[in-house]
């Protein structure tokens, strides 16, 4: 545990290393000879500097946040054997005049000197609040009159002055963003009360169509049925096991939550930890369930990319001018938290399989509309157990336990500050909402309810997650039928100039709160221990409808409610509104004008290529990735929906996509909203759904700038238009999430962000490998439309009109649900018998865009279109409208016709497909290549702000020309390894904390005919395990340490520096009868702990890949002719596979004959070859032959669905690289 109490004599000691970064290192007391030497290796051959003052300049994190890197620094060192470090930090030296750094997160130091981690707080003392409003001002607690009288009240009821613990946590518990005051409230428009809330008018949708619903609304996520699954897991998670195969009835989670105001503030984090956020919420369900993949969204004003100057064609984004960004600009926030989402997801282990983004700003009658207040939605898909999926009711002397991390002084009114406008507050206020994100920390209480979730009987009784309002809400809310007490003095606390409420009410992330009977305490204690999560008793369930917090030390008690009183009467809100008729300007164009407006309209953001976005997010963790966003030869971000297996079977598994249309909604909010839900349905009708259309669920995020003139009428049409449209179409909205603040106020001015809602789809895929992809396929029929919103071409709220500066008089809609749902299934019934080779939705662009895109993603690729079947004759109408439809190939024309015509569905026959790399229609003929480089020039844009060394202006130079080829080996058959009867060899996966990717690697041992076992380096310092009775071992993937100090340097650390680890380790590796195979992290990790040359004087290096960010890509690798046991026989093949990692690039000193090098990547320039190793390296092995390193994910390629991009008419059972897993066996079997 950390601190900064000044009670014992601190010191800081400086070590320097070779590229001059300076790490603080603060002890208890002097260390020795033999900390400083492990020191030493741990900074990478760094030298301790015997100075108690630095005097240069230096840039380094805020000294009142320990950061999370810190926090893992200083376990890397306790896993090391040295103890008494409270705190590590890094620091850069910089100049005096140096400004680039973020404030919200660095400072700038003078010097560095012994007091640079002293914080000069004493802890506040408890406050009885004599004047609650004065109070609520002050401390910007957003209580309305009404709750400040109902708090006056109740002090007087109860005889004593609230305390500000009190005051504070009821304005949390109670606030917009936790209570959904607005939703429940009243609207009384144009002087009439509407006679439903908006919260009634969403739940209408689930009474109405339960379909398969199991729970909705009063869960942290909502579940719907799924199918019968198997679990690929260990036998018990609290020791290492071996893994087993049991079947179980599943239910599916959805779910979407947004953290504006934290990502507007600080982009990184309040990314990060939204995107952690909502992983809690998909571990929270029932008595625990499991997340599989997440989803993003960003939505911004404009990102302004290039310069004001002759070369800028980004008009549009003159049209209102810039203002004083007060934290951060669009752009910043784009990049930045983006890359908050990733760095979350990656580390944490979940894989980010589809997204959007939208970009707009408007002036129109002196009223500003803009995303400055940004909108970042992270939302995902899980999975639970049928007979867990409800939670158990706490019972008086049921446990309250906490997994997960530390108190810090984070987000203090994080959930009362996001209910209201950005800028409303004093910046100091708004900057304590900052977060702190740990996904490394998180991933270690995920593990540990999952070993629960896993088990034959799950002892959690109820469980949720920390997240706004801190312990207050989360305990408040487990034992709200109950009452509880919790122990002050038991909550972790890493900051000790917290005060009670602080520690009670503080935001710090990565934390779950669980009830649990007592004496099933202590299977959960083994199973943290083992994975190392920090887990604290921190109270007891009552049955006293009280919810009281203690120090059983000292007798304080910062807080004692009644729960009635708590919870209590917040009073309803009433919302009074008027309609107003905005009448926006309508759009002029001229069609000679045609191809400007074609280029402008494919740089917009929501346009344009997204792979800024997918090249550096994890898109294959798990190995259960079944479709993502890339495609085709050129693996171009074009997919339709995201898909996930939910298990390894290759059949079953979850859908999800996404919908929104904010700018049609500006023009008219019922419109609007019905295309949002339609854009989210017509990009999930390409996965086969369990029931079709019935089958689906649906999420809603509303955000809103409530009470601004016009814009709660606009929110109450647009709710009942959403409640409306899913009734008719026969689906749900079982989950959702409000965020009705959405306005930044600038000291002269406001811009109020268009009301948005974001429409997330999910539902039950019954062939995860008939999911269509929109690529043409060169020997497919011909291309067909359908217009499912049976609305004339509009072009109101289209990109194109945002191009031209406009918002437009008329937006599309759906007219008639009836041919919509139709349509659908009709569809859908296509796609299951085969007849459909590629299909597309039309969304931002317009029909013009989505037949272009459908051409992009592979070479020498093009149409003829003939426009002349539309009875619309207006060019610019019909190729830019975004009203909602479908373009599809047939495999037969005949057959589909047959099948559309007897179903009633009506359509347009519009061209064929050729090899010409030409869109040709009417007089137009657009060259596929041209268009493709200026639909990809925003990307290049982008990546350029995230992308080091050229690499950006290397991606887009080369990414056309790096078309996937493969060679599969002669003697494949595609079917599964026959096992038989025989006592199976054993193998072991070793994980540490951090890994993310021991399922899929034990799976294709295991599939290999391996029994295989889960050993954590715990089982190994502590000496549970010593891997005699292992003859194969995988080192894993993933974020070890979360890749602190070094990708695997910490887990090295953790074998060299404990005896039995090592002499576990070493002892294998001397036995001759073994095989080894570390992939990424694990070839980091055999790499430095040199095992690979050992006969070497100088060792390879795993090194930050070139680009400096984590890359994400599927790409090839071909074998070399080589000696390695697991790859010899796949010599010459050349193999699509996953690639996600941050530090790849082999530095490989010494001639390339000196090396065993056994797979070099497809093409050997970036970025198909991902990092710059050198000799194009991505696999390597000893001299033996049985120990081979790779970066690339085989372990995550096994299967035909896992590829992004897979060799036409094979209907595999398992690619060639599982040959690699059945090889090991082979060898050992004849040991």
């Amino acid at each position: 545990m950390q601190s900064n109490t000044t009670n014992y004599t601190t010191m800081i000691h400086f070590f320097e290393n070779q590229s001059k970064t300076v790490f603080a290192v603060q002890t208890q007391n002097e260390i020795s000879a033999q900390d400083i030497s492990k020191l030493n290796w741990l900074f990478a051959d760094s030298n301790k500097i015997e100075k108690s003052v630095l005097t240069d300049f230096f840039v380094g994190p805020r000294a009142t946040m320990i950061t999370p890197w810190s926090t893992n620094a200083v376990e890397i060192t306790q896993n090391m054997g040295i103890s008494g470090i409270i705190r590590i930090e890094e620091f850069k030296a910089v100049s005096e005049e140096f400004s680039d750094f973020d404030p919200m997160l660095s400072q700038k130091y003078s010097a560095l000197d012994q007091e640079i981690f002293t914080i000069n707080i004493e802890p506040e003392a408890i406050l009885e609040i004599e004047d609650i409003a004065a109070y609520n001002q002050s401390e910007g607690l957003a209580l309305s009159p009404e709750e400040v009288e109902y708090l006056d009240k109740l002090a007087v009821k109860i005889g004593r002055k609230l305390t500000d613990s009190e005051v504070f946590a009821f304005s949390q518990a109670n606030s917009e963003h936790c209570r959904h005051k607005i939703f429940n409230g009243t609207f009384v428009i144009d002087g009439e009360e509407m006679p439903s809330s908006l919260f009634k008018l969403i739940k209408k949708t689930s009474q109405e169509n339960p379909n398969d619903i199991v729970s909705a609304y009063k869960d942290n996520v909502a579940f719907v049925k799924g199918p019968r699954v198997e679990q690929f897991a260990p036998k018990s998670a609290d020791k290492a096991d071996f893994y087993e195969v049991i079947e179980f009835d599943s239910v599916i989670s959805l779910k979407a939550e947004t953290h504006n105001f934290p990502t507007t503030v600080e982009p990184f984090n309040g990314a990060a930890t939204g995107a952690g956020g909502e992983i809690r919420d998909r571990l929270a369900g029932g008595q625990g369930s499991l997340p599989l993949a997440g989803t993003a969204v960003y939505m911004t004003s404009y990102s302004r990319l290039e310069a004001k100057s002759t070369e800028n064609h980004r008009d549009w984004e003159n049209g209102m001018a810039e203002r004083k960004w007060l934290y951060q600009t669009p752009m910043d926030i784009l990049i930045k938290a983006s890359n908050g989402t990733s760095d979350f997801g990656n580390k944490f282990g979940q894989p980010l399989i589809t997204g959007s983004i939208l970009t707009f700003e408007h002036e129109e009658d002196a009223r500003k509309l803009g995303f400055d207040k940004v909108i970042m939605q992270a939302g995902g898909i899980g999975y639970g157990k049928l007979d867990q999926a409800i939670k158990k009711k706490p019972q008086t002397g049921d446990k309250i336990v906490i997994l997960g991390g530390e108190n810090y002084r984070i987000g203090m009114g994080g959930a009362a500050v996001s209910s209201a406008d950005t800028g409303a507050f004093s910046s100091g206020i708004e900057l304590n909402a900052i977060q702190r994100s740990n996904p490394e920390m998180q991933k270690r209480a995920a593990n540990a309810i999952r070993g629960l979730v896993e088990s034959d009987v799950n002892p959690i009784v109820s469980i949720h997650d920390h997240g706004a309002g801190g312990h207050l809400n989360c305990l408040s809310e487990l034992v709200e039928e109950t009452g509880g007490l919790i122990d002050l003095d038991k909550l972790p606390v890493g900051d000790p100039t917290l005060s009670a409420k602080e520690i009670i009410g503080n935001e710090s992330q990565e934390r779950m709160g669980l009830v649990i009977a007592k004496e099933n305490i202590d299977i959960l204690q083994r199973i943290a221990d083992r994975e190392r999560s920090p887990m604290y008793q921190v109270g007891d369930v009552t049955g006293d409808h009280r919810f009281t917090f203690e120090s059983k030390t000292t007798g304080a008690k910062p807080m004692d409610y009644a729960l009635e009183d708590f919870f209590g009467s917040s009073p309803k809100v009433v919302m009074t509104d008027k309609n107003i008729d905005r009448n926006y300007a309508d759009l002029g164009y001229d069609k000679k004008n045609i191809s400007t407006y074609l280029e402008q309209v494919l740089q917009l953001e929501a346009v344009a290529c997204k792979d800024w976005l997918t090249n550096k997010v994890d898109r294959c963790v798990g190995g259960k990735v079944a479709k993502q966003q890339t495609a085709g030869p050129l693996q171009l971000p074009l997919n339709n929906c995201g898909v996930m297996a939910l298990d390894y079977n290759g059949k079953e598994g979850v859908a999800t996509s996404i919908g929104h249309s904010p700018i049609a909604s500006l023009i008219d909010p019922v419109a609007g909203t019905r295309t949002a839900i339609a854009e989210s349905l017509s990009n999930i009708v390409w996965a086969p759904i369990k029931g079709g259309l019935d089958g689906i669920s649906l999420s809603a995020n509303w955000m809103w700038a409530c009470k601004n003139e016009g814009e709660d009428a606009r929110l109450y049409a647009a709710v009942q238009s959403c409640s409306d449209f899913a009734i008719e179409l026969g689906v749900n909205i079982p989950t959702g999430k409000d965020s009705l603040s959405m306005k930044q106020r600038y000291p002269n001015e406001e811009v109020i962000a268009p009301g948005t809602v974001i429409i997330s789809a999910g539902g039950n895929c019954t062939d995860i490998q008939k999911v269509v992809e929109p690529v043409l396929q060169k020997d497919g029929d011909s291309i067909y439309y359908i217009n499912l919103s049976q609305d004339e071409f509009k072009l109101g709220g289209s990109s194109f009109a945002q191009t031209l500066n406009k918002i437009g008089k008329d937006a599309p809609t759906i007219k008639d649900a009836a041919f919509f749902k139709k349509a659908f299934n009709t569809i859908q019934e296509l796609i299951l018998d085969n007849q459909i080779v590629a299909g597309h939705d039309i969304g931002s662009g317009g029909l013009i865009t989505t037949l272009l895109e459908m051409c992009f993603a592979d070479v020498n690729l093009g149409a003829k279109i003939d426009f002349s079947v539309f009875e619309e004759k207006d060019i610019i109408k019909y190729l830019f409208a975004e009203n909602i439809g479908l373009v599809f190939q047939a495999k037969s024309d005949a057959d589909l016709e047959a099948k559309l015509n007897a179903d009633g569905v009506s359509f347009y026959k519009l061209g064929t497909v050729n090899t010409t790399a030409k869109l040709a229609f009417s007089s137009c003929e657009l060259d596929i290549a041209k268009y493709r480089d200026i639909w990809f020039k925003t990307s290049f844009l982008l990546d350029q702000k995230q992308s080091k060394n050229g690499t950006a202006q290397a991606r887009f130079d080369n990414y056309k020309n790096q078309a996937l080829q493969f060679t599969f080996p002669a003697h494949f058959t595609g079917k599964k390894p026959v096992i038989n009867g025989n006592a199976r060899p054993k193998a072991a996966i070793i994980r540490e904390k951090g890994s993310n990717s021991e399922r899929e690697m034990a799976n294709a041992m295991y599939l290999a005919g391996f029994d295989v076992k889960d050993i954590h380096m715990t089982d190994l310092i502590s000496g549970r395990e010593n891997l005699e009775d292992v003859q194969f071992i995988g080192a894993v993937g993933g974020f070890s340490n979360s890749d602190v100090l070094g990708s695997a340097k910490g887990w090295a650390g953790a074998f060299l520096y404990n005896e039995k680890a090592k002499t576990a380790l070493d002892s294998f590796f001397k036995r001759e009868d073994t095989l080894s195979v570390g992939i990424c992290n694990g070839c980091q990790l055999l790499m430095e702990l040199e095992k690979i040359n050992p006969e070497h004087e100088v060792h390879g290096k795993m090194l930050h890949n070139d680009s400096n960010k984590h890359e994400s890509i599927f790409t090839s690798v071909t074998i070399q002719e080589n000696k390695s046991v697991m790859l010899s026989t796949l010599s010459g093949a050349t193999l699509g596979v996953w690639v996600s990692h941050g530090e790849g690039k082999f530095n490989l000193p010494e001639p390339e004959a000196n090396y065993n090098i056994v797979g070099k990547y497809g093409y050997d320039s970036y970025p198909a070859n991902p990092n710059g190793s050198d000799y194009n390296t991505a696999m390597l092995c000893d001299t033996t032959g049985r120990h081979l390193v790779m970066m690339p994910h085989i372990e995550r390629s096994t299967f035909q669905w896992n590829w992004a991009n897979y060799p036409a008419g094979r209907n595999d059972e398992v690619s060639p690289w599982h040959e690699a897993f059945v090889n090991a066996r082979l060898w050992i079997e004849k040991k």
